[in-house]
């Protein structure tokens, strides 16, 4: 066979894969009668009230000479790692500022970093094609670095992306350039499972962006340039659970719902996306209006959703930050605008493990770790599923009456009621 008819065949297996896309996009839509918004609208839900002093910058984290890539906070305690275009992970105090250790990487070109679940130890992974993970606890050097514990290697492109498992301080997953994702044993540095690749259900294309679900440490989901996400499950890496289509652009950033049952993600198309992982049905479309201002459209670059998941954080490539409420899909703040804020695209957005300090990092060389303020603590009503309690966490500031709101079973369209209540906690024991 020629390389003309090749190309020929080619051609024709590509438009009719096209053509099957088109003819499932349109007959999801069929079966979507309605969105998360509309159905809220309908019962006459409105956004939450979100001011200007519900979410106050208290510190700014200066320190990297290069843009800021990627952040992650330890799940209990407060303290943020960082990783920079200067070839440096920055451990900070978030209540104090100051920094607590700031490791010299030997390839600059980190692209991510994470917390242990127990915050002894961090992770990063860059364009060296490895996961190099650092003892906090380790002695250091006479210029104060701290040695790499263990190099995990293996992948054949670039480290986009890297998460521990809950409560699991010697497994990680990474996600790479090639095409796929890697379970690792952290203690021994061997690979336990390759998602993807070779196996037909995997990613045709480079993977940015994973998220492992609090609830169900077993799944997680993966964020490709191919446009889709999938959903994997540890104990069978041989093929992907679900895919989930919706976006036109690259997906940057996923991140799991606190209940653990849905997920949001954030694209190069300018929009964030909430998605259903048991019905594999697109819930909610969050797009911004287009600004006469822009050059061009800002892409979507990292999400994060408040601890009770009402309020979601996008990050965007023009130095944005909207929070929006996902129960009716309207943004009612952005951070972009107030004063003190980032003069750089937002490169990542992450919340505190109670909930209570979301930090933003940018290519202006900035960290910025911003406090929910006394009135809102970022609780903003939830959405959870029908049938289970409906608890606030213990919070370290004074929290006002929530206000009731019809909740919504997403897979079915139920709805039930909130009883309102009225928390107090204690004093706050340290402030920002």
């Amino acid at each position: 066979m020629s390389v003309a008819e090749l190309k020929e065949k080619h051609a024709a297996a590509t438009a009719t894969v096209n053509a099957l896309r088109e003819r499932l996009k349109q007959r999801r839509q069929l079966l979507l009668d309605t969105d998360v918004a509309t159905y809220a609208k309908g019962l006459g839900r409105s956004p939450v009230n979100f001011g200007a002093t519900d979410l106050v910058c208290c510190r700014t984290l200066q320190g990297h000479t290069g843009k800021v890539y990627a952040l992650d906070w330890t799940p209990e305690k407060n303290w943020i790692v960082s990783a920079s275009q200067d070839g440096r992970l920055i451990v900070w105090n978030a209540l104090t500022s100051q920094k607590t250790h700031a490791i010299k990487l030997h390839c600059p070109w980190v692209m991510t970093c994470a917390f242990a679940p127990n915050g002894q130890s961090v992770a990063c992974g860059g364009l060296d094609s490895a996961c190099s993970v650092f003892n906090l606890g380790s002695q250091s050097d006479r210029d104060g670095n701290i040695p790499v514990s263990r190099i995990l290697s293996g992948h054949k492109g670039y480290v986009s992306c890297c998460q521990y498992v809950p409560d699991q301080e010697t497994r990680l997953i990474t996600g790479s350039g090639d095409q796929t994702c890697v379970l690792w044993d952290v203690t021994t540095g061997q690979r336990i499972s390759i998602f993807g690749g070779e196996f037909p259900s995997g990613h045709t294309a480079d993977v940015l962006s994973l998220s492992i679900s609090s609830t169900s440490p077993n799944m997680f989901v993966s964020g490709s340039c191919d446009s889709t996400i999938r959903l994997w499950d540890l104990r069978i890496a041989s093929r992907a659970g679900r895919t989930y289509h919706g976006h036109d652009g690259d997906v940057n950033a996923v991140r799991f719902f606190p209940d653990g049952l849905r997920f949001g993600s954030g694209s190069d198309d300018g929009t964030c996306r909430l998605f259903d992982m048991r019905t594999g049905h697109q819930l909610q479309v969050y797009a911004r209006q287009p600004d006469k201002n822009d050059d061009e459209f800002p892409t979507v670059t990292s999400v994060a959703f408040s601890i009770s998941g009402r309020l979601m954080f996008a990050g965007y490539s023009n130095g944005d930050c909207y929070v929006w409420d996902t129960l009716v899909a309207e943004v009612v703040q952005n951070l972009g605008t107030l004063q003190n804020s980032h003069e750089a695209r937002i490169s990542c957005v992450g919340l505190s493990g109670d909930g209570s300090a979301l930090c933003t990092g940018s290519y202006d060389k900035n960290l910025k770790a911003n406090m929910c303020g006394a009135e809102n603590p970022c609780t903003g009503g939830t959405m959870i599923t029908a049938n289970e309690n409906f608890e606030v966490p213990r919070r370290t500031l004074r929290v006002g009456p929530i206000a009731k709101y019809t909740m919504i079973k997403a897979a079915t369209n139920e709805s039930f009621e909130v009883p309102r209540r009225t928390f107090r906690a204690g004093p706050i024991a340290k402030t920002m």
